[in-house]
């Protein structure tokens, strides 16, 4: 067997959330080449749209909102009936959110955060699991280096702590679902080209940030140059794929050494 037959996920279907753009995107766009037939799934249609449409493959659209239990539940329901099987999850949908001192983060601004970043993972892996079952299939989640190595963003509290619990939560799922030959990991990116960051409200960080700086830039392999969506992409295919099937509860730094500089 080839490295490109190992690679491969011919006859095999997966999800894949915040698909729209980024990093979900990109990963939608690689696991079409591999063979996949892919759910894209996310809460902006006309995104989802146009990532079907680009990437050209046997795909389905499905909006929801990965807070929603309802929505989620319904929407794997919906792949299912599509495609008659589920193989590979990606949970990679997540926010920013809203970056600012602990005593002026609201409650409702907190609660987003992690109902979208924790909650969203918990609830699509909640409704994937039993199709999981049936295929011996694997979960990829999309975590960060916030909250695992780097906790120098001050401001980025319920992103950071977001981030952190997405592996635990993977961790902790892959030693309960080993018993079904299900493997769980965890993707750490660095700072990635993604519209992520134009999306996210800062407030009064100037009050909290810590006085650091490096002159050098902040991502030392590639001399400050951040990775691309297609980078983490790729590192994705290989934990779905057969060439990582004795791979599981670990999570995976992409990001240059950045983590080691900033940490």
């Amino acid at each position: 067997m080839d490295l490109t037959d190992i690679l491969s996920l011919q006859g095999r279907v997966a999800l894949i959330t915040g698909a729209g753009s980024g990093i979900g995107k990109s990963t939608a766009e690689v696991f079409i080449r591999a063979g996949a037939k892919v759910g894209l799934l996310g809460t902006n249609i006309e995104e989802l749209q146009a990532t079907q449409q680009e990437i050209q493959g046997e795909t389905c659209v499905l909006q929801a909102d990965v807070s929603s239990p309802t929505d989620m539940e319904r929407a794997i329901a919906q792949l299912i009936e599509k495609f008659g099987r589920l193989d590979v999850v990606v949970a990679n949908a997540g926010i920013n959110g809203v970056w600012a001192p602990l005593e002026s983060l609201e409650p409702a601004e907190w609660n987003q955060t992690i109902g979208v970043n924790l909650t969203g993972a918990f609830l699509t892996m909640k409704y994937a699991v039993p199709h999981l079952r049936e295929t011996r299939g694997n979960v990829i989640i999309n975590a960060s280096i916030n909250g695992t190595r780097v906790f120098s963003n001050c401001g980025a509290t319920a992103y950071a702590c977001s981030k952190a619990a997405q592996v635990a939560l993977g961790k902790m799922a892959a030693l309960e679902l080993s018993r079904y030959g299900i493997r769980v990991n965890i993707v750490c990116p660095g700072s990635i080209d993604t519209p992520i960051h134009g999306k996210t409200e800062q407030r009064d960080l100037d009050t909290v940030s810590a006085p650091v700086e490096y002159p050098e830039g902040t991502v030392p392999l590639t001399h400050g140059k951040v990775a691309l969506p297609i980078e983490v992409a790729r590192l994705i295919l290989f934990l779905a794929s057969r060439a990582a099937r004795h791979i599981t509860g670990t999570e995976i730094w992409i990001d240059g050494g950045e983590s080691l500089l900033m940490g």
